[in-house]
């Protein structure tokens, strides 16, 4: 790699990790555009810990707070934030369990630039859909068991390429009747234990083959990647109410498309 691709595919998944656009489906652009190389495992480890990194520093009082609260509940000392804590972990492991099951499946038969175009399009007029039907009823503090169940299960859905976790989870949030900015915050919260568990199990990989990256460009994306993913949390939940979801859509249908004509011209 050299610095151009350093700085852009880092700036790519701290940008593209909470955004409801897939990161998935703007990773594989470069490499088909500009022929790059790949970026190599130990890349990818260092990009997923500067977006872990980014969000635990946004939301560290609240996740403080949901580890003292759930931990506390198992030696009879529960808080207010304990049933949000257990929520958090519920809406979890359908993640694990489909990744477990699925991950053989997944990166042999969804990887490719037609799937990612599909998703993208599909999930994204899906979540065009939901938040033109929101009540905005409820917020975070109304979530329930099934809701977690639920956001949890369509979190899953989100390995499959190109469906993009954020956007799935916001989804089905709004759905299930809950207002902008609780959507988008259960969101990040669940993505605390995903992206640690992704950064755990590539970087056990990582420590079975190897990699010849340069620490320093991994340095590098990992600081880019968590300063860009930070920035992009807070401008999101700040901007959420007033622009909605609709540039979002237009985006990924704008980028489905691009994808497909990628796709048919190779």
């Amino acid at each position: 790699m050299d610095w151009l691709q350093v700085i852009s595919l880092a700036l790519i998944q701290g940008l593209t990790e909470f955004l409801p656009i897939s990161s998935s489906a703007h990773l594989i652009l470069p490499a088909q555009l500009l022929n790059w190389p790949d970026q190599g495992l130990a890349f990818d480890v260092g990009v997923h810990l500067g977006t872990l990194l980014a969000v635990v520093a946004y939301f560290r009082r609240e996740l403080l707070q949901l580890a003292r609260d759930g931990f506390g509940s198992l030696v009879g000392r529960p808080g207010e934030q304990t049933r949000l804590a257990w929520l958090v972990v519920l809406a979890t492991l359908p993640a694990i369990v489909a990744g477990y099951l699925g991950a053989e499946l997944i990166d042999h038969y969804t990887r490719s630039v037609l799937v990612i175009a599909a998703t993208t399009l599909i999930f994204g007029a899906l979540l065009w859909w939901a938040d033109e039907q929101r009540s905005e009823r409820r917020d975070l503090a109304a979530l329930g068991w099934r809701d977690g169940l639920l956001i949890g299960i369509s979190q899953a859905l989100a390995l499959i390429p190109g469906t993009s976790r954020s956007g799935v989870t916001i989804t089905a949030a709004l759905l299930l009747g809950f207002d902008r900015q609780a959507a988008a915050r259960f969101s990040f919260l669940l993505s605390v234990p995903v992206i640690m568990g992704a950064a755990l199990y590539k970087g056990l990989e990582l420590a079975d083959t190897g990699s010849d990256n340069y620490l320093h460009m991994v340095a590098g994306g990992t600081a880019v990647a968590a300063v860009s993913a930070f920035a992009c949390i807070h401008l999101f939940l700040r901007w959420l109410d007033r622009i909605g979801m609709k540039p979002f859509v237009i985006y990924r249908l704008l980028l489905g498309v691009l994808l497909l004509g990628l796709y048919f011209s190779l």
